[in-house]
């Protein structure tokens, strides 16, 4: 009997997705691998829903809505965040309480962003080369700079005279 109430709860569609149907899923694991979800967010995410109390997972299309078994608004979870946390809400994953923002397109809620999005860059290294190192071809001296040297400019034109004294005007 208990089974029979448990399916129609999950059966109980609240609306359709952008693309015209809303199923609901098994399991987290499940709705997190259909949605493409990284892997390294699983458990955070996990984490959450059991911190909170969840009791369903419905396809939204573009996100997953976990419906909790309590009081609450349900949970939204994308590809980067969770979102659905009131302002007074404490959320704790291990022994940290999470870092709720305020949600821009779904106040008054409040979201928290997924641990993939936190992942440091990292410069690719260069393959090594195969080819043997050779030695390195002997270091030229540069010619020293030439000195410029100031040889006055004419008093009548004003270009600048030439090593030997003359200028345009000669």
């Amino acid at each position: 009997m208990l089974r029979r109430e448990i399916l129609e709860e999950m059966n109980e569609v609240q609306g359709p997705t952008p693309t015209g149907n809303s199923r609901p899923y098994r399991t987290l694991a499940e709705a997190l691998r259909a949605h493409r979800i990284a892997e390294e967010n699983h458990e955070f995410i996990a984490a959450i829903t059991d911190a909170v109390g969840i009791s369903s997972f419905i396809d939204r299309g573009r996100y997953i809505e976990a419906i909790r078994r309590g009081e609450g608004a349900a949970l939204h979870i994308g590809k980067t965040y969770t979102n659905g946390f009131t302002e007074d809400e404490v959320v704790v994953v291990g022994s940290t309480p999470l870092r709720l923002r305020p949600s821009e397109g779904r106040a008054p809620f409040f979201y928290v962003t997924h641990p993939s999005e936190f992942r440091p860059i990292t410069p690719v290294k260069a393959k090594r080369s195969t080819t043997p190192r050779v030695a390195a071809a002997p270091k030229v001296q540069r010619a020293p700079k030439l000195i410029e040297r100031d040889y006055g400019v004419c008093d009548v034109c004003f270009m600048v005279k030439t090593p030997a004294g003359g200028c345009g005007c000669d």
